[in-house]
């Protein structure tokens, strides 16, 4: 007994490992402990050797279920990390993707095998099928764990069940991935008939007096059954037990719980008389057969320890090198068991090696173009910008935007403009061979040269760039004219890091295109001025949209026809607390730009429909509307409720717009005006005679008035080509059956010529400048008393 215990005390302090090493150890000891005790004691003591035999075959059994459970836990945990290292999982589990993470926990749980696995995430969800006790024990099971063990046995109304956690990291802990394997009859039945002896196994658990019992009853109270659980005393030797069939050898396992208190214990028995009556027939045959025993289980186990070992040894290492990021494949030697896991590990490690690659690269790339993305692009600049500032080198970034993209977008289709993007793309590719070419988004490139050997590089690459885009691309077997505009900025002197290298060239891109497009320009710190000054002035008109900062100015329109004012024009005035009086012509581009034009626009129509209402009824409103607010989603919606809200007559409303609201397409615009049309609302176009096709606007739809542009009637009183062109405006005018306004009439003599050529009303500062809401009721009623 002394030295059985003592060969156990070596074999746990002796960590091998090797596992062949560790088995050959092992079963070598057993049996030389037992053939030893034969030896020494003799015939005498096989009364004693016998009953040592029962009992080291009750701790061979639970060393077994150890193992067993140690190999099944090991299995599932390999499992577990494989499904908690996965990208897409990982994702899902950190974005709350339920419905994959339910597929994937299901799937593991039918590949291992087990009849319960959950996802618990951070919050304390659980994921996955299984009882509701069950349930409510694994959400805490990930914070009830103790050191870092990562399973325990746990108890509930339906039974006693093993739980294990892996712990999935992105790259902390996001949430647990969970086994629970219940320790039910078919358990015990697999643990019994792994043993040599016919033994009974049996769980027990505490019941509310906190007695350790059997739920069958098989194992009664007795209070040498509570203190051997309670100090373990049972855990590492056999001991004897009263049980209902007899004195019987016992091994009390203690399965460690939650917080490492047990919460169910494993019984293993076995009859002692039984024990006995083998044992007699064996005696003469133990005594002859020991010496020889010995030898045969030196050589043996060596032997069977290495052909164990050996292919698992050879997996454990290709598991190690994948886990590391290696791609391995193992020998199959064999077609049993273990030689099917090799193959499944070979199948496991390339699908595991190709995801790899494929999310790399599409993590890091373009799908579309193939080229470098954002993402990579960042990082490639940050190492450039790194290493030039330890050499004292530059970096250019230049940003690209092709012009007009969209309109290929809307005319062609985009798979043409896709392929359009693949094609210019590729065209970069070629030209920028020494730097890396980035798409970022849309139609937006960028280039990085680092440490270009020629100054005047980045000017050669950009104009070299622009050159290739002077003739049309063909694509797809369309000649697209499409243009590119580019920024370029150099560090350390324009930005020594990524966000402010990039933002400044991005700066620099927004300059060329507002000198005219297809151009390059270099960053220049004035840029960055503006630009700030440009989003302080967005931040201010947000603000006075919400704090009521704007106000209407009106300028009268005389009618020369009727001798009186005809209507007036809605002009948009901010008074901002600070700055004072903000021009027009400062705030409109930046409220353009921004999209607030918008909601400022929708206001405009509100206030000046409001305020004409209380004008005599010949009196009408104009209100200009920007390019951008006529296209928005609702606008007829929003001048029906402008309308409908003040009671203004329809027919008093007049809508100016430009020429620029058909560059987007003429039908819609059309449909619109139509709409427009039937409420009542009167349609003007604004600025005739600047834009580019005026007189097919005009086929496309009847207005109800034209606006001859400033420029025109400036020069109208002196200079005859200019009279000879408002002449024949006024004339298309009145052969369309439209009405006419000159704006910006400021004399006498632009007057007198305008009202000769048949010209219907004039605004300008010769009758008034624009003037207060407050002003105008007082303004028609002097107009009207002087005409009586």
């Amino acid at each position: 007994m002394i030295l059985r215990r003592a060969l156990r005390r070596i074999v746990r302090r002796l960590r091998f490992r090797n596992l062949s090493t560790r088995l050959s150890v092992l079963y070598t000891a057993l049996f030389a402990a037992a053939l030893i005790v034969v030896a020494v004691v003799g015939q005498i003591m096989i009364l004693n050797h016998a009953k040592d035999s029962v009992r080291a075959e009750l701790a061979t059994s639970g060393t077994v279920y150890d193992r067993i459970w140690a190999l099944r836990a090991s299995a599932l945990a390999s499992s577990g990390d494989v499904l908690a290292r996965d990208f897409g999982f990982r994702s899902a589990v950190a974005s709350g993707d339920r419905e994959t993470i339910a597929s994937a926990v299901g799937n593991l749980r039918d590949r291992a095998d087990v009849p319960n696995a959950f996802v618990v995430d951070q919050s304390g969800d659980v994921i996955g099928d299984g009882p509701a006790e069950l349930r409510s024990i694994v959400r805490d099971l990930p914070t009830s764990l103790s050191g870092d063990r990562a399973d325990a046995t746990v108890m509930t109304e339906g039974g006693a069940y093993r739980v294990l956690a892996s712990p999935i990291l992105a790259p902390v802990k996001i949430g647990s991935v969970i086994f629970a394997v219940p320790l039910d009859a078919r358990e015990i039945s697999a643990l019994q008939r792994l043993s040599a002896i016919p033994l009974n196994a049996t769980i027990l658990h505490r019941d509310p007096r906190g007695h350790w019992i059997a739920r069958d009853a098989s194992v009664p109270v007795t209070p040498a059954l509570d203190t051997m659980i309670a100090h373990g005393s049972g855990d590492a030797t056999p001991t004897t037990l009263d049980l209902p069939g007899g004195r019987a050898f016992a091994l009390v396992k203690r399965l460690k719980g939650r917080n490492g208190i047990p919460e169910a214990v494993l019984l293993l028995s076995y009859p002692q008389a039984r024990a006995l009556a083998s044992y007699r027939a064996l005696q003469l045959g133990i005594a002859l057969a020991g010496a020889l025993g010995l030898v045969v289980v030196l050589v043996g186990s060596g032997r069977l320890a290495q052909s164990i070992a050996r292919p698992i040894t050879a997996l454990d290492a290709a598991a190690k090198a994948l886990e590391e990021g290696g791609s391995v494949q193992v020998a199959v030697a064999s077609s049993d068991e273990i030689g099917r896991l090799a193959e499944s590990f070979n199948l496991m490690s390339a699908g595991i090696s190709e995801r790899e690659h494929r999310i790399a690269h599409l993590a890091f790339h373009d799908s579309l173009t193939g080229l470098p993305n954002r993402t990579l692009f960042r990082q490639q600049l940050e190492a450039d910008l790194t290493r030039a500032g330890k050499m004292n080198r530059k970096v250019v970034v230049l940003c690209l935007d092709l012009d007009g993209f969209k309109g290929v977008n809307d005319t062609l289709g985009h798979p043409v403009g896709d392929a359009l993007l693949r094609h210019f793309g590729g065209l970069l590719a070629t030209l920028a061979v020494d730097g890396l070419v980035s798409r970022l988004g849309g139609d937006e490139f960028a280039i990085i040269l680092a440490d270009p050997d020629d100054a005047d590089r980045p000017r050669a690459l950009a104009q070299a760039i622009l050159d290739k885009l002077r003739l049309p691309m063909r694509v797809d077997g369309h000649e697209i004219p499409c243009g590119v505009s580019i920024g370029i900025a150099v560090s350390p002197g324009d930005g020594a890091d990524p966000d402010t290298l990039l933002k400044n060239a991005d700066l620099a891109l927004y300059r060329a295109k507002r000198d005219g497009r297809g151009v390059f320009r270099f960053f220049e710190p004035a840029l960055d001025a503006a630009a700030r000054k440009r989003r302080q002035l967005e931040l201010d008109l947000r603000d006075a949209l919400h704090t009521g900062q704007f106000r209407l100015n009106f300028q009268p329109i005389f009618d020369l026809k009727a001798d009186r004012i005809g209507g007036f024009e809605a002009l948009l005035r901010w008074e901002h607390p600070e700055r004072g009086a903000v021009a027009p012509i400062d705030f409109i581009p930046v409220a353009e730009e921004s999209g607030l034009i918008v909601a400022i626009g929708e206001w405009v129509m509100l206030e000046a429909c409001r305020q004409a209402v209380n004008w005599p009824a010949h009196v009408r409103v104009a209100v200009n509307v920007s390019p951008l607010q006529f296209r928005s989603t609702g606008f007829a919606n929003i001048v029906f409720q402008a309308l409908s809200n003040s009671g203004l007559a329809p027919e008093r409303l007049e809508v100016e717009i430009t020429e620029s609201v058909f560059l987007e397409g003429e039908g819609t615009v059309v449909t619109l005006l139509h709409r427009l049309r039937a409420m009542g609302v009167r349609i003007a176009l604004d600025d005739f005679g600047t834009g580019y096709s005026s007189l097919s606007y005009l086929r496309s739809f009847p207005f109800d008035k034209i606006k001859i542009d400033k420029s025109f009637v400036d020069t109208v009183a002196r200079d005859a080509g200019s009279a000879a062109i408002v002449r024949a405006i006024l004339d298309l005018a009145d052969a369309l059956h439209m009405d006419t306004t000159a704006e910006g009439v400021e004399d006498r003599d632009q007057l007198a010529k305008l009202r000769g050529q048949g010209c219907g009303s004039i605004q300008g500062y010769l009758f008034s400048r624009p003037i207060e809401a407050g002003m105008v009721a007082g303004m028609i009623a002097e107009r009207m008393t002087a005409a009586a």
